[in-house]
C-alpha cells in the first residue's frame, strides 16, 4: 500500500463523521484494495454550475457528509467575501427524498450557521422549485437544494442559486470551487441545531412557506386561463418523489377535480422500487401512470422527475393508446399557448441551441421574442432575466431535456406549474372540441413537421482530433444539402457560405452548428477528451394538405435516419 495514500485514506477516516464511511474506508484498508482507494482519492468531486453530483460514499471523490460539510464551508466562505449582508439575508435549504438527503441538508445548516450566516431549512422534503421561489421569496442571498433529481439511487447532489433565485453561472463556480479546496484542508465548525435556533441563525420553514409556494401558482398571471377544467381528466406520478402533494394541490387549486394519482409511486422513496431508472424520460418509467391513465379513459398521463423541476406527459391519441411528446414538442406547445395568451409586453421566450428552432419561427410568427442560449437552465434564467426590458417581459423558456418555467415565479425549471399550465392548454383545446394533437398539427402545417434527435457517436481512437479536424476542413454539404451557415461557438462567430461573418451573442463554448439548405441543422460537440462527438439533429418536412399528423412523422423520421446515417459516413474514421 502506497504510504501517501494510506496516510490521507487515516486522515480522512479521523475526519468522516459518519461511522458507516469510516468502516467502509476501514475494510478497503484493511483488505489493501490500492485500486478503489486510488479512485477515491484521485481528486475530489468536482464542483460546477450545477453544484455536485456523484454516487454516494466514502472519500472525496463520493458525495457523503464530509464533502457536504466541506463544500458548505467552501460555499459559506465564498458568500461572506462576496455579499456584504449575507449573514442576515441567510441562505435557503431544502431537500428531496433520498436517503442521505435531509442528512446533509442538516450538515449545510450547521456549517453555515456555525459560520454565523442565517439558514432558512425546510421542515421536510422540498421540491427543487419550492427552493429557487424561496431564495426570491425570502429574499435570501443563495439557496441550496440536496437533490440528485432523476438519476438512479446511489447517486446524490448539491445545487446552487444564487441571490436572484437562479443557478449560478461562471465565474461563481470556479469561485465556489476554490474555496471548498481552501475548506478541505481546515477544521470545519460545527453548529447544533437547537444552539443556532436559539441564537436565531435557523428557521425551520414549516407548512406555511410550502402553502407560499402553492398560493404564488394559484396567483400567477400566465396560469390564470381557468377553461372548463372540469372537463379534463388526468393520471398523475410523483415516481416515488417530492412532487405528490404539492401537484395534486396545485391541480386542485386551478380546478381539476378528475386527478388520478399513482399510489405506488406517490410517497418519496430512495430506492424507487417500481421504476429502473426514476427519468420520465426512460423506457418504462411511465408505465404505471399510463396504466392508470387507461384505467380511468384519462386524457392525460403525467409525471414529475423526483425533485419536481421536470414534466413529461403522454397524450391519450383516437385509438384509446397514450404517446409520449418530446420535450420539444411541449415547449413549443407552451410558447404557443402562452404567447397567445400574454399580455401586450410579454414577448420574451428562451430555448437553448439544441432544442427545436420551431419556438422561435411560433414566436416571430406571433411578434414576440426568442432567445437562444446554451444548454442548461442556468442559461435559460440568467439570459432571459437580463434581457427583459418593460415592453419585453420574460414568459417562458424550456430545454428539451423535459424542463420548462412558466412566468417568473420561479427562475428554474418547475415540473409543477408546467403540469397545471399543460392541464390548462389541454382544458382549453378541449372547450373548443379540439385535442392536443389538433394544435401540435396546426403548428406543424404552419411552419413546418420538426423532428429533432440526438446521437452520440463513438470514434476511433486513432481518428484525428475532431473538432480540430472538422474546422479545418468545413463541410460545403452534409447528406446531399447545402450548408449555409456554420456557428463556432468557441470563438463565438457565424460564417455564411458567401464568406460573411456575423458574431454570436454566447459565451463561449465548444460546439459547432450548421444550418442547411432545406432547413435542416446538425450541432455537433466534440469530446476534448474522448473519440467521440455527440450531435443533434433537426429535419423540417413541409406539411401539405394530403399530409395527416401521422403521415408527416413518418416522412421526418425517415428523412432523420438517412440525415444521421449519411452524416456519420461523411465523418472522418
Amino acid at each position: 500500500m502506497d504510504t501517501q495514500l494510506a496516510l490521507r485514506v487515516n486522515h480522512w477516516i479521523a475526519s468522516d463523521p459518519d461511522p458507516l464511511m469510516q468502516q467502509e474506508l476501514q475494510t478497503l484498508l484493511d483488505a489493501g484494495n490500492e485500486t478503489e482507494l486510488e479512485a477515491r482519492f484521485n481528486g475530489r468531486l468536482a464542483f460546477g454550475t450545477a453544484g455536485l453530483r456523484g454516487v454516494v460514499g466514502a472519500g472525496p471523490t463520493r458525495m457523503n457528509r464530509l464533502v457536504i460539510q466541506q463544500t458548505s464551508a467552501g460555499l459559506g466562505a465564498y458568500l461572506k467575501a462576496q455579499i456584504s449582508d449575507v449573514a442576515t439575508r441567510g441562505v435557503i435549504i431544502g431537500y428531496d427524498g433520498r436517503h442521505d438527503s435531509k442528512q446533509f441538508a442538516h450538515d449545510a445548516a450547521a456549517v453555515l450557521t456555525a459560520l454565523g450566516i442565517k439558514v432558512y431549512l425546510t421542515a421536510d422534503v422540498a421540491a427543487t422549485p419550492l427552493v429557487a421561489f424561496g431564495v426570491l421569496h425570502l429574499g435570501a442571498a443563495a439557496g441550496i437544494v440536496v437533490t440528485a433529481s432523476h438519476n438512479p439511487p446511489q447517486y446524490n447532489g448539491y445545487k446552487v442559486y444564487w441571490g436572484n433565485g437562479a443557478q449560478i453561472i461562471p465565474p461563481h463556480d470556479s469561485g465556489i470551487a476554490a474555496c471548498i479546496d481552501k475548506a478541505a484542508t481546515e477544521n470545519i465548525n460545527l453548529l447544533d441545531a437547537q444552539q443556532a435556533q436559539a441564537a436565531n441563525l435557523l428557521v425551520m420553514l414549516e407548512d406555511e412557506f410550502y402553502q407560499a409556494y402553492r398560493s404564488g401558482v394559484n396567483q400567477a398571471g400566465v396560469l390564470q386561463n381557468h377553461t372548463q377544467p372540469d372537463a379534463v381528466s388526468l393520471a398523475y406520478t410523483a415516481m416515488h418523489g417530492v412532487g405528490n402533494k404539492m401537484a395534486l394541490d396545485v391541480l386542485k387549486d386551478a380546478g381539476f377535480t378528475k386527478v388520478y394519482s399513482v399510489a405506488e409511486q406517490a410517497q418519496p422513496d430512495g430506492d424507487f422500487p417500481t421504476v429502473n431508472f426514476p427519468n420520465p424520460e426512460e423506457k418504462g418509467a411511465m408505465d404505471m401512470v399510463i396504466a392508470e391513465a387507461k384505467k380511468h379513459g384519462a386524457m392525460l398521463a403525467c409525471a414529475n422527475d423526483p425533485d419536481a423541476d421536470r414534466f413529461a406527459v403522454a397524450v391519450r391519441t383516437d385509438s384509446g393508446d397514450y404517446q409520449m411528446l418530446t420535450g420539444d414538442q411541449v415547449g413549443v406547445l407552451f410558447g404557443h399557448y402562452l404567447l397567445t395568451h400574454a399580455n401586450d409586453n410579454e414577448k420574451l421566450t428562451c430555448t437553448t441551441i439544441v432544442s427545436s428552432s420551431l419556438l422561435s419561427k411560433v414566436a416571430q410568427s406571433l411578434q414576440a421574442n426568442c432567445r437562444t442560449t446554451l444548454t442548461g437552465f442556468k442559461w435559460l434564467t440568467n439570459v432571459g432575466m437580463s434581457e427583459e426590458t418593460d415592453n419585453n417581459r420574460f414568459i417562458f423558456a424550456y430545454e428539451e431535456a423535459l424542463g420548462y418555467t412558466v412566468g417568473s415565479m420561479v427562475w428554474d425549471k418547475d415540473g409543477l406549474s408546467a403540469l397545471v399550465a399543460f392541464a390548462q392548454l389541454t382544458a382549453e383545446l378541449a372547450s373548443q372540441g379540439q385535442t392536443i394533437w389538433d394544435r401540435l398539427e396546426s403548428i406543424y402545417r404552419q411552419h413546418g413537421f420538426h423532428l429533432n434527435a440526438q446521437v452520440s457517436i463513438a470514434l476511433k481512437p486513432t481518428t484525428p482530433n475532431i473538432g480540430a479536424y472538422l474546422r479545418e476542413h468545413p463541410p460545403l454539404a452534409i447528406a446531399g444539402h447545402q450548408v449555409v451557415s456554420i456557428d463556432d461557438i468557441s470563438i463565438s462567430k457565424r460564417v455564411f457560405s458567401d464568406g460573411r461573418e456575423e458574431d454570436i451573442a454566447l459565451p463561449s463554448s465548444d460546439v459547432l452548428i450548421y444550418r442547411l439548405e432545406n432547413g435542416a441543422r446538425v450541432i455537433v460537440r466534440p469530446s476534448g477528451t474522448e473519440p467521440k462527438i455527440k450531435c443533434y439533429y433537426e429535419v423540417v418536412e413541409t406539411m401539405t394538405e394530403a399530409d395527416t399528423l401521422v403521415s408527416s412523422q413518418q416522412k421526418a423520421q425517415d428523412e432523420m435516419q438517412r440525415f444521421i446515417n449519411a452524416h456519420q459516413a461523411d465523418l472522418p474514421q
